[in-house]
């Protein structure tokens, strides 16, 4: 029964139900939701570091509903973006109704396809992988996968990074350079793959071309089925999507950075150099994804049994309000510039 909290997610595509078939503001409720009521509720419920013990973390490890939940997310997300792609190209609406509804897909992208897909591109069977790449396709963010895994986990909270923000260093800038940097970082990270197992690049086992090909193919059937306005607007859902994860990309590793010991290696990663929170609506909704330092502590951690450990340095709020207020330059280095020296 533990599981079935996490059924919190499927609270997004209700909203997103109600974005495509109402219109005025309402089509803006998946955004007030996640980013006005989930935030509001974090303030009002008390957090939660409570972990499982040994023995109940065994079973809740082996509980297979955990993963049942997250598979259940693929066709909830393949499902709702062949609506969308209806609703845009078939029903008549104010610009003011088409805003609120691609925001609506694009939280779907990101909190479902790229936030699902990157759990399951963590799980060490092809089936949860092949899984986890659907959904990241949907959000045209499939190279997430080979850049996540070989090298924001080998070099976060370094300046090899791409995805670990700099102390001072605006959002609006990092979007732009951990997107550019991570791709082209992927594409070198899957030569590397290639090379070791004395493969060319150009071989149905590199996966950046194989992603590059499925890319071509879905926006060429969007094209075709639903033409230009269609396939730009879909574009424009997943680029908000892509913006949400390098969002939270952001906040998570914002000015922390390891040592190097004498020999100029960095140290190992530890609890202490990825922000944490217990928020408890965040958490629910995000997959544990907020419990950040046990994930980079243990990638292969089922997100069920991430833990929250003492030194693990806590954000003021959970992920939806942090995101806000990254969006607000002067105020974020003022606030969590203190709490870097406070480490």
């Amino acid at each position: 029964m533990k599981a079935l909290k996490y059924l919190l997610v499927f609270t997004i595509p209700l909203t997103v139900y109600i974005s495509f078939t109402y219109t005025g503001l309402l089509t803006f409720l998946p955004l007030i939701y996640v980013f006005g009521i989930v935030p509001l509720s974090d303030v009002f419920i008390k957090v939660n570091a409570d972990n499982f013990d040994k023995e109940q973390e065994e079973i809740e490890k082996n509980n297979k509903l955990y993963s049942y939940i997250l598979y259940t997310t693929l066709p909830v997300q393949i499902g709702f973006l062949v609506w969308f792609l209806f609703v845009m190209k078939y029903q008549e609406m104010t610009t003011f109704d088409l805003i609120g509804r691609i925001s609506a897909m694009g939280i779907m992208c990101g909190v479902i396809g790229i936030n699902v897909g990157h759990e399951l591109g963590h799980r060490n069977n092809r089936f949860e992988e092949l899984l986890g790449e659907i959904l990241l396709l949907t959000s045209l963010e499939t190279h997430f996968l080979p850049y996540h895994n070989a090298g924001h986990h080998l070099n976060v909270a370094t300046k090899e990074d791409a995805a670990t923000a700099r102390k001072n260093e605006p959002i609006y800038f990092f979007w732009f350079r951990s997107q550019i940097m991570s791709y082209f970082q992927a594409w070198k990270a899957e030569n590397k793959r290639l090379v070791t197992s004395e493969r060319n690049w150009f071989n149905v086992q590199n996966r950046m071309l194989i992603y590059t090909i499925c890319h071509f193919l879905l926006l060429s059937i969007i094209y075709f089925f639903f033409g230009f306005k269609t396939l730009l607007f879909f574009l424009i859902a997943a680029i908000f999507g892509i913006l949400l994860l390098e969002t939270v990309n952001y906040i998570e590793h914002y000015g922390l950075l390891r040592n190097k010991n004498k020999f100029g290696r960095y140290e190992r990663v530890k609890h202490t150099h990825s922000w944490n929170s217990n928020h408890v609506i965040g958490k629910l909704v995000l997959f544990n994804l907020s419990r950040h330092s046990d994930h980079h502590y243990n990638g292969s951690k089922h997100y069920q049994v991430l833990k929250s450990v003492p030194e693990s340095p806590q954000m003021p709020t959970g992920y939806p309000g942090m995101m806000l207020l990254s969006l607000l330059p002067p105020l974020w280095f003022k606030i969590m510039n203190k709490k870097i020296q406070e480490i």
